[in-house]
């Protein structure tokens, strides 16, 4: 789940958190960063708890209303269609889902009155009237259902970025991104699925997390040479001048142009430029294309730049 966009991002916030650090270990910092990106992976059992509660607020508030004193008809019987949803059924069934949710405590808990503010507003939208005139009643339409609740509620509250900002320091920078990946999830999802296939991996395998530790502490332990490097091309700026996340990111991204050669050049310099566009000041992201160009011209000149 966790792809390299992400990854390039928390390593330059954990190498920006390093050089502002008196107590500069490197091994803390490999720790902190993979702490950093299973917490990312929290978030995304989070999202997806988010649809189960929200599911079951409904099922409870059909409970409530049959048993009133005077019941309408439609108290008595009302539509399931919302509540007995295929696809958060086979979500909130999962054993995997169940255990990893207890495990680290993902818990809605303390935050009821969202959980029904955000259901009002699905019961209001024209996606849920949609879904229940529809008289397909299959899990493909439970399922695509929430993928557009999900897509076109969800992603665009406010009140969530807000609410997941305060619930973790961690998350404020994945929101997005994780989003993407619910949505990525929602979309694949079917009842064939064996239970270990609903849910992405942490990791799409083992080389994204070594590509993550090596990416890191190369760029803290090579920190010198690697400011030479970059000081050759910014000879009409006083280093003091540079922003010092435009130092980190010139910095991981020349360690990313050495050490791994399976990885193209344009690769390595659109990524690091729009995490400048999205991290630092408005003139950095033309200022540092310019000096790695320059540096990727250097080290083919050299012969140091090998790519496969």
């Amino acid at each position: 789940m966790i792809n390299r966009v992400l990854i390039r991002i928390r390593v330059a916030q954990i190498v920006y958190a390093y050089f502002q650090n008196d107590d500069s270990n490197v091994k803390n910092a490999e720790n902190n960063l993979v702490f950093s990106l299973e917490k990312s992976y929290e978030l995304y059992f989070y999202l997806l708890s988010l649809l189960v509660e929200v599911t079951s607020i409904y099922q409870k508030r059909i409970a409530l209303r049959k048993n009133r004193l005077l019941p309408s008809k439609e108290d008595i019987n009302p539509d399931l269609k919302f509540a007995e949803n295929r696809f958060v059924s086979l979500i909130s069934k999962s054993q995997q889902f169940i255990e990893f949710v207890e495990e680290h405590d993902l818990s809605w808990e303390n935050h009821e009155n969202y959980l029904k503010n955000l259901l009002e507003r699905i019961l209001q939208s024209q996606i849920y009237k949609d879904y229940i005139s529809n008289p397909v009643n299959d899990f493909n339409s439970d399922r695509e259902f929430w993928r557009k609740i999900f897509k076109q509620i969800i992603c665009e509250d406010e009140e969530l970025d807000e609410l997941l900002e305060d619930q973790s320091l961690y998350w404020n920078d994945d929101v997005e991104i994780v989003q993407s990946f619910v949505l990525k999830t929602i979309k694949k999802t079917n009842p064939e699925l064996a239970e270990d296939e609903l849910f992405l991996p942490i990791f799409k395998d083992q080389d994204d997390l070594s590509y993550a530790k090596k990416l890191l502490t190369t760029t803290l332990r090579n920190q010198v040479e690697l400011r030479e490097i970059i000081d050759k091309h910014t000879q009409n700026w006083e280093s003091e001048r540079v922003a010092l996340m435009d130092m980190v990111i010139m910095q991981i991204a020349v360690t990313e142009l050495l050490t791994f050669p399976s990885i193209p050049v344009n690769v390595t310099l659109n990524e690091y430029i729009d995490i400048v566009k999205a991290y630092s000041t408005n003139k950095s992201a033309g200022f540092i294309n310019g000096i790695l160009d320059a540096i990727v011209q250097e080290l083919k000149k050299e012969g140091k730049l090998t790519k496969a």
